[in-house]
């Protein structure tokens, strides 16, 4: 059977084998609907630049090769013989010639690899040549590629289109970035069908403008477009101007969502819209695509075409239902990132739903060089993307130092899932609209978001002074709830830090910004290990001092705030809450009021079992070493009923000190330790449940405390210590307290009130008793009296 080959096959071997081909021959005939007769002859050939020679072959026969340049080096394969006139041209792929007037048609039913088409690597040539039509190939037929090892150099080859399931394994590719181009990536994960655009007649208009809309869950007039990803655009509302940018016209509004059966949207919609410019349809598919295994070695060259701007080295994935998995990218041994131009994300996203990224290693690419070195010009990323849905990273890692940018870059990323992952960043610049991490590391570049939707983040450490960073230039804002549980910060140097850092310029971004629709912070560490000479302030929140923008618009503000069990390590200085020096001019979402009898409040604040920072106020009424400030030393404006009016209330707290001087609120301590309370003109009330005041200032002057309030004061339980003045005790100064002189009069209302152990002794050493009077007025006292 074997005789004719010009070299030896064991035939302890070749059954199997030619088993194998002839099974493989039989489907692939029958599918190509040119199957020659049953009794077809049957030619073997050493390798298939063999056929270019061989004689006596006619039309139909099947040859099967051990090779495609040599025997055994991967590419054996069966080929149809055909007339030329009748078959593609020969391209020294699958289609080779065979003399003047026959070709050989590569025929393969179950899957294809690279060394079939012809690739060499030997270092030299551009297998990208034969890995592109490889895939192509592929497509075609509807197989999935299995190219389980080898190495494969890709120079100036580009697009090479992704349609069938990938399995790669060991396999290693040699990416030449001299050849890298602006608009083109090496690979583009393609879907089998293309996006259609809706003609938009005046009903169909009609009906969704007036459905798209947050809340909606059902678009019946979408229900045709099941299984399609939809996006809607209003291209002449412009939104998202960016603060900085001069040139930047913004985003036109659009939305995004999935649509299931009877017209069930998936991905909760953010805007209104007043006019629709166009809406897309991209369908999505009934299977998933899987590209599974491979590494990438890029040489870091700046590419050679002298373009300037976003260049590609990697994958844009434009099909829905991809799974990426088990992939390695890096720069080649011995090789350096040199390039001066960004990367556009070796993995790009686009118009998208339910991708899968997972058991990964990316690369954050270098940006600030050090000294001389050039710098990139713009941020360079690893991971890009915009027009994505439900898309969730695994177990990815891409870490770096202080040279490299953030890996991560998006644009109009909703629903996204970080899970397991070690990222130097997370960044969406516009509209992030959902967003949970899990399980995860986020190192020194930061979680940098603006957009909206729920932000939760579990069981995370981040690496550096912010725990999440709303961007400026977009606003600097989540119009949504944030919940972060279960964390970990950890600074890395001494300057400031904010767990959630609000830096909002005064500008028209042309939508609406703010801090929150609710925020919560439970089971908090901040770790100083890194930093432990840190002596500057940990803020919860930042937020910038202005509740109106100049041109009039109101910034939104959380309807509840919850800071639970939050303690520092590595430190003793523990945290300060937040500022809010102009609470009149925020916007609430419901209505809040205050009419000189009751006070109805619109937001909630509670604080409990924070470790707060140890502040030493210069004077009683210092604002700036407080925790806490509302309102100011001149009296707020409060534009309506939609302004901060809230009801505050702390419990297990020591050493808190607050500043709510001309605001609106209702405040309650409950098992406190008060350093400082100043609440002058303060439209509201003061509940104190069990707390002991013990304050600690620089200097003491005038009263220390100031509890008048509007709708009264009530202390219950709570005991009174000595002054801490200058560092020393001043138990002289107890008269002072504001509220109460010994054997003199009490201010407000008190249930068993005490006096500490430290005063009750300086009253002994001086020999000063207590008048009955005086006790009776502890245990009982009215605030009318």
């Amino acid at each position: 059977m074997f005789s004719h080959l010009p070299y030896p096959v064991s035939g302890s071997l070749a059954p199997p084998i030619f088993i194998l081909l002839m099974t493989l021959a039989g489907a692939a005939m029958a599918q190509t609907g040119r199957e020659p007769a049953p009794d077809a002859p049957m030619v073997d050939l050493a390798s298939a630049v063999a056929l270019a020679s061989a004689e006596d072959l006619q039309p139909g026969t099947v040859v099967r090769t051990l090779g495609f340049h040599r025997p055994g080096d991967g590419g054996a394969a069966l080929y149809h013989i055909r007339d030329r006139a009748e078959a593609p041209e020969p391209n020294g792929a699958d289609v080779l010639a065979v003399g003047e007037d026959l070709v050989a048609v590569l025929t393969e039913a179950g899957a294809v690899n690279y060394r079939q088409f012809g690739a060499v690597s030997d270092g030299e040539s551009d297998d990208g040549v034969q890995v592109k039509r490889a895939h192509e190939y592929a497509a075609e037929h509807g197989l999935p590629i299995v190219n389980r090892s080898g190495d494969f150099w890709i120079k100036d080859t580009h697009a090479i289109p992704i349609r069938t399931s990938v399995d790669w394994g060991a396999t290693r590719f040699h990416i030449d970035e001299r050849f890298n181009e602006r608009g083109q990536p090496r690979f583009v994960v393609l879907g089998d069908e293309p996006t259609i655009t809706l003609d938009l007649d005046d009903d169909l208009k009609a009906a969704l403008l007036e459905r798209i809309r947050p809340g909606v869950q059902i678009i019946p007039e979408l229900a045709p477009y099941a299984g399609h990803l939809i996006i809607v655009r209003d291209e002449n509302d412009r939104i998202g101007i960016r603060a900085g940018y001069e040139s930047h016209r913004g985003w036109a509004r659009e939305e995004l969502f999935y649509v299931e059966e009877e017209g069930r949207i998936i991905g909760d919609i953010a805007w209104t819209f007043e006019d629709l410019t166009s809406v897309t349809a991209t369908p999505c598919g009934d299977s998933y695509l899987v590209i599974d295994g491979g590494s990438f070695h890029v040489s870091g060259h700046t590419p050679e075409s002298g373009a300037s701007g976003y260049h590609h080295n990697g994958f844009s994935i434009q099909r829905s239902r991809t799974i990426i998995r088990n992939q390695w990218v890096g720069l080649e041994e011995g090789r350096s990132d040199e390039t001066v131009e960004p990367r556009q994300g070796f993995y790009s996203l686009s118009g998208v739903y339910d991708v899968t990224i997972e058991n990964v290693r990316a690369m954050p690419w270098e940006k600030d060089r050090p000294g001389d070195e050039p710098d990139v010009a713009h941020g360079t990323y690893g991971i890009g993307g915009k027009r994505m849905l439900g898309c969730t990273f695994r177990n990815v890692t891409a870490e770096a130092g202080w040279v490299a940018w953030g890996v991560f870059g998006t644009n109009l990323n909703k629903d996204l899932r970080i899970e397991n992952c070690r990222l130097n960043r997370v960044d969406v610049h516009f509209h992030c609209w959902g967003l949970h991490i899990k399980d995860s590391e986020i190192g020194f570049k930061g979680i940098t978001l603006t957009g909206g939707g729920e932000l939760l983040i579990e069981n995370t450490t981040r690496h550096g002074n912010s725990f999440v960073s709303f961007r400026r230039d977009y606003g600097s804002k989540w119009d949504g709830p944030v919940r972060i549980e279960g964390c970990t910060l950890r600074p890395v140097t001494g300057g400031g830090v904010a767990v959630l850092s609000y830096g909002m310029a005064d500008f028209d971004y042309q939508y609406p910004i703010g801090l929150a629709r609710s925020i919560s912070i439970q089971d908090l560490v901040i770790d100083y290990a890194a930093a432990p000479e840190s002596q500057a302030p940990c803020w919860l929140v930042y937020a910038p001092p202005f509740s109106r923008t100049s041109d009039g618009g109101r910034l939104f503000f959380p309807a509840s705030i919850q800071f639970e069990d939050i303690r520092v390590a590595g430190r003793q200085q523990g945290v300060r809450l937040m500022r809010i020096p102009n609470p009149g001019g925020y916007e609430l979402a419901r209505e809040g009021a205050y009419n000189g009898a009751w006070l109805e409040p619109n937001c909630i604040i509670e604080v409990e079992n924070v470790q707060l920072e140890r502040v030493t106020p210069a004077s009683p009424g210092d604002t700036d070493s407080v925790h806490l400030l509302i309102g100011g030393d001149e009296p707020a404006e409060y534009v309506d009923d939609r302004a901060l009016y809230p009801k505050i209330r702390f419990r297990g707290c020591e050493g808190v000190s607050a500043y709510l001087g001309n605001s609106v609120a209702s405040a309650a301590f409950d098992d406190c330790t008060i350093n400082t309370l100043t609440a002058a003109d303060l439209d509201g009330e003061l509940v104190f449940d069990g707390c002991r005041f013990r304050p600690e200032l620089a200097e003491a002057g005038g009263s220390i405390y100031d509890l008048s309030s509007s709708l009264g004061t009530r202390l219950t339980g709570c005991t009174i210590h000595v002054p801490v003045i200058g560092g020393e005790q001043r138990p002289d100064l107890v008269g002072r307290v504001g509220f109460l002189k010994i054997n003199g009069p009490l201010m407000h209302a008190h249930i068993n009130t005490s006096l500490g152990n430290d005063v009750l002794d300086y009253l002994d050493a001086e020999g000063i008793g207590l008048e009955p009077g005086f006790m009776e007025r502890l245990k009982l006292h009215h605030d009318l009296e």
